[in-house]
């Protein structure tokens, strides 16, 4: 996400083997950047549904030395949407709502809620302003917010557009999207989550979060200056299925090679997932490399950065979320598909 939602690699775990990965070049970026607090996270490589790579730099808790390891869990941000836009699909493929039908029936407060559909709230062409854009965003974001306080909130911003005539990303829409699931499974996401994604694809360390607990392995995040200081917290109550899943690198590639294997929705809807239009899919985006279409998210909650993506003709998918960084997350992506198509990268100098 945006403001709200748009590396810690202890030691080098590698685990399976792949012709095409350069693991070296991979290994020397993290220990560049561990020896020069620039990245504390974790990464995760899977090719045709084998774990080929993994490592983890930095502490899940500075506070306490406890190193991360491959099962540090992190709040994912915005990547949190993916699972979002799957649920809506499994809720269309049980009949319980349609792509095409307004939201006026759930938010009639809301400017417009006449005129938006599920479609137009998937594929953030909604027109509903962002929450998080707000001056005043910083002022409770640590706080609770009830349902009906978001909803308040979100309804008192003024349009951005007439819906479906552009895109323009907000959180918003998906945070809309969560209560209406809640709604029609009369559940919580919480639940609807585990129910529908988490424990059919056995995701162990994947969960809608709450106030960090770092004694079931999730991590603070922080910022840099000198020395790693601990940084504020975002209460889930506010980004919900926008931003507020915990999970961690493996987890996330085995959740979106099931996505695209067809093992939580249909190719059909997956295709309407992937679909681009004015820069967005529905619960993902589209990344260029050389010819090469890559699908997924970033997330960003507090100091919490990550990023999933997805090669399909490769079956290749790569997980990375950090808790603490000064490096560019797309430096990371480009070194990963660099070392694994063999091409040039350039090692960053501190």
């Amino acid at each position: 996400m945006k403001k709200l939602f748009p590396i810690l690699f202890a030691f080098i775990i590698t685990n399976g083997f792949s012709q095409n990965l350069n693991s070296k070049r991979l290994d020397s970026l993290f220990q560049l950047l561990d020896k020069n607090n620039k990245y504390m996270g974790s990464i995760a490589i899977s090719e045709n549904g084998k774990l080929i790579y993994s490592n983890s730099i930095g502490y899940e808790n500075v506070e306490a030395s406890k190193k991360s390891d491959i099962n540090t869990k992190y709040r994912i941000g915005s990547i949190s949407k993916i699972f979002t836009a799957s649920l809506i699909f499994k809720a269309i493929e049980e009949k319980k709502i349609n792509l095409n039908q307004t939201m006026n029936q759930y938010f009639p407060t809301i400017k417009n809620s006449g005129k938006i559909t599920i479609s137009n709230l998937l594929n953030h062409r909604s027109g509903i302003h962002d929450f998080t854009n707000d001056d005043s965003y910083f002022d409770w974001n640590t706080q609770y917010q009830s349902r009906e306080k978001m909803i308040e909130r979100i309804a008192s911003g003024e349009i951005a557009f007439e819906p479906d005539t552009k895109g323009e990303y907000s959180n918003s829409n998906y945070v809309l999207l969560t209560f209406i699931l809640e709604d029609i499974y009369k559940k919580s996401y919480s639940e609807i989550l585990a129910q529908k994604i988490i424990k059919p694809l056995k995701l162990k360390n994947t969960y809608f979060g709450g106030k960090i607990n770092t004694d079931n392995k999730e991590c603070n995040s922080y910022t840099y200056s000198g020395k790693w200081q601990k940084s504020t917290e975002t209460d889930m109550s506010i980004p919900q299925g926008a931003g507020g899943i915990v999970s961690n690198p493996t987890d996330l590639n085995l959740f979106i090679e099931s996505l695209f294997a067809g093992k939580i929705i249909s190719a059909e809807h997956l295709n309407e997932m992937k679909t681009i239009k004015d820069k967005f899919g529905m619960g993902m985006f589209e990344f260029p490399y050389q010819d090469k279409k890559i699908y997924g998210h970033t997330g960003g909650v507090d100091r919490f950065k990550s990023v999933l993506a997805y090669l399909p003709k490769e079956k290749l998918a790569i997980a990375f979320c950090s808790n603490g960084k000064d490096y560019d997350n797309n430096n990371v992506l480009q070194c990963v598909l660099s070392s694994y198509f063999n091409n040039p990268f350039q090692m960053p100098i501190f």
